[in-house]
């Protein structure tokens, strides 16, 4: 069958949107029809990646119903409503590596084992959640990697408890997300940093009591004088080179002793190649250093989010501040590149 999709074709250019060909399903691939599909910043950093295969199909979080499954595939029928993702739902160990889709563009491959910015997609069964029909198709599409991502890394990378000091640099979608989850398990206080006022009083909605502008004011600083010597937990959902830096210096120091143990960095924004950090922060203080990929169990954890929207804990809703059509795929990726969105915008295919 033909759909349309936005199709990354040459790095730094817009994309393209046009017919792809998408074949019948493979034993473990499911076909949906999406509703929506959340943009990511990851996406803009595979359309300016030199190194980034192309062509390529783009996006990775979405939301919609199936229409054909392959015959390995007993989790999903047709008509079910589904989260599509980029986190496996079977535990994998190491990186996990899966062949492309088999769509076509003008009888041309196109790289990615998984897409959401297309009207129909084909995708392996793994990257395929089932919810509950009554979810909403629209602000569930950023539980697929947003919520996930930013929200994972507080509750499941880091084990964020009551009283824990956070701090999180940039408030996009992810760091939004992150902030949400440090709020409902209670940290206090919850820190947001980013280089926007704008954004810093938007993220005062989703549960911030503290904001810090890094243009203003030295972050590491800032964070030391607030939690008085560090706080327990710091997120770059960022992944500059600078916020790479930061992260470490700004949660608290330990000493010497087996218990006497430092606050921890979590690296969750997609890095540059090379960051440098003073090692006496791993040897004399035993501060800790990790990252977090999509930390989540998808059947579990997309149901949990859902529960949360539902019980007015997780506003997804508020989260999401604009809406594209796919024809407007590229103004969306020029308004996240420059930075006029607040939370996370998502595309609505059904408008």
């Amino acid at each position: 069958m033909n759909s349309k999709a936005a199709i990354h074709t040459e790095h730094g250019k817009k994309l393209t949107l046009g017919d792809v060909q998408i074949p019948d399903p493979r034993p473990d691939q499911v076909l949906l029809k999406l509703h929506s599909s959340g943009i990511c910043h990851s996406q803009l950093h595979q359309m300016h990646n030199p190194e980034a295969p192309t062509p390529a199909l783009l996006g990775h979080e979405g939301t919609g119903t199936v229409i054909a499954i392959g015959s390995d595939v007993n989790h999903l029928q047709e008509g079910d409503l589904a989260i599509v993702t980029w986190v496996n739902r079977e535990p994998v160990k190491g990186r996990a590596s899966y062949p492309a889709t088999g769509v076509t563009f003008n009888e041309a491959p196109l790289s990615g084992a998984t897409y959401t910015w297309g009207e129909d997609v084909l995708v392996r069964s793994g990257y395929v959640v089932k919810i509950p029909k009554t979810s909403d198709k629209y602000k569930s599409s950023i539980v697929g990697c947003a919520v996930l991502t930013g929200a994972g890394a507080v509750l499941h990378t880091a084990k964020v408890r009551p009283e824990n000091s956070v701090a999180i640099f940039g408030v996009g979608g992810v760091g939004l997300s992150a902030l949400i989850m440090a709020n409902i398990l209670e940290a206090y206080p919850i820190i947001a940093v980013d280089i926007s006022d704008e954004k810093l009083q938007f993220a005062k909605n989703f549960g911030a009591t503290h904001v810090i502008n890094s243009i203003k004011q030295d972050p590491v600083e800032a964070i030391h004088e607030l939690t008085s010597g560090g706080s327990d937990y710091s997120f770059d959902t960022i992944g500059l080179r600078i916020t790479n830096e930061q992260i470490l210096p700004s949660v608290r120091g330990g000493g010497s002793g087996a218990e006497n143990i430092g606050g921890m960095a979590v690296l969750v924004g997609m890095p540059g190649k090379e960051m440098t950090l003073d090692p006496g922060h791993f040897m004399f203080h035993q501060r800790q250093f990790r990252g977090s990929l999509g930390a989540t169990y998808p059947d579990k954890d997309f149901q949990m989010y859902l529960r949360l929207y539902e019980d007015g804990k997780f506003p997804l809703d508020k989260l999401i501040t604009k809406e594209y059509k796919l024809d407007e795929i590229n103004e969306a990726c020029d308004d996240l590149q420059n930075g006029r969105i607040s939370g996370r915008s998502i595309i609505n295919f059904d408008n």
